[in-house]
């Protein structure tokens, strides 16, 4: 907001106008951010707070790489248009599991795709050996320049996750004047669930509950949010599959399952999912404080890839915070992009 008033941010507020001008002038600078398929259904901007569920192997963690690269991208270099926000980004890894080297070949990529659909002016280079050697400079230094803008944290536990959010606050201080942090990304969520869970503070042993951790965790980022407008991107992977059900559904419905027994021993899983409902594990305080949520499932079917014998997974999107009432269907391609379709 500083930077959107030339440093002084009560500037920025100390405007005389009416409260649907003010709420105007707000939307107009924040504008939608443009995110990668499937993100890109849904009108997301800074505040807003994003979750990505899904089970295993469905896509969290290639989407948010993809949003990452779309934001370190510059819109613009060497009078090249490569549509990015040329903005910095916070990955804070909790499962360890990032990959940098994927990182990076989604980010060549993408330049890669930039350089091809321009035709760099470069007359004057003769052979070809030259020119490749620009082009790899060029890349190169185009590299170098999107990569400092990302910054990666490994968690190993709630303690060192708050920490983490901490220092991205101290960051965004620091550099209040300048681009700031512009994307938080968290993957996942819920990685330290069950230590947390387990873990319940004694007179010897001051340890800190679930519900508090998470309380800490939602006022840490509120904190940053106040201080810096960013999309929060956060993935969390399901720990009670869909279609199983918990101790307290069954004791609810126990009725259903003796009349139905029968008919529910016949059911395919795909049926089961139907029927039984999935319940969030963590705590309602982060229910409340997500603004936006998408679950990913993996599809089964296959589809023939355009390299030969390579096939492709079928993956689906559905939002569900806001309901859109359609799933979409996308492919990772190399992991490049996503490629979707609607059904």
């Amino acid at each position: 907001m500083a930077a959107e008033a030339g440093g002084d941010p009560r500037a920025w507020l100390a405007v005389d106008e009416t409260a649907s001008a003010f709420i105007s002038r707000s939307l107009s600078s924040r504008p939608p951010i443009t995110l990668p398929p499937p993100l890109h259904r849904a009108p997301l901007r800074p505040g807003n707070v994003v979750e990505i569920a899904g089970p295993s192997n469905s896509g969290k963690s290639h989407l948010l790489l993809m949003a990452a690269v779309q934001c370190i991208l510059p819109k613009e270099w060497e009078g090249i248009y490569f549509g990015g926000l040329g903005k910095s980004v916070m990955y804070l890894d909790l499962d360890c599991r990032f990959d940098v080297l994927r990182l990076a070949q989604i980010l060549r990529n993408r330049i890669a795709e930039g350089q091809g659909s321009t035709h760099l002016r470069n007359g004057d280079l003769e052979k070809d050996d030259t020119e490749d050697e620009f082009q790899s400079s060029f890349e190169n230094a185009l590299f170098s320049d999107c990569m400092q803008r990302f910054f990666y944290v490994r968690c190993y536990n709630s303690s060192g996750f708050t920490a983490a959010l901490k220092t991205v606050q101290s960051r965004s201080r620091s550099e209040v004047l300048g681009v700031g942090i512009y994307f938080v990304m968290i993957d996942s969520i819920g990685a330290f669930y069950w230590i947390d869970r387990a873990s319940h503070p004694t007179r010897d042993h001051k340890g800190k509950s679930l519900q508090s951790v998470t309380e800490t965790v939602v006022h840490e980022i509120r904190m940053f949010l106040q201080l810096q407008p960013a999309l929060v991107l956060v993935t969390k992977a399901p720990i009670y599959a869909e279609g199983s059900t918990t101790t307290n559904d069954f004791n609810r419905d126990s009725s259903k399952y003796l009349l139905e027994d029968s008919t529910v021993s016949r059911c395919s899983r795909q049926e089961e999912g139907r029927t039984l409902s999935y319940r969030d594990y963590m705590p309602s305080i982060w229910q409340s404080f997500v603004t936006h949520r998408i679950n990913l499932q993996v599809e089964e079917a296959e589809v023939p890839s355009v390299q030969e014998n390579e096939v492709l997974s079928t993956y689906t999107s559905e939002w569900v915070q806001p309901s859109l009432k359609t799933k979409e269907k996308f492919f990772i391609v190399d992991v490049r992009s996503c490629y979707s379709y609607f059904v």
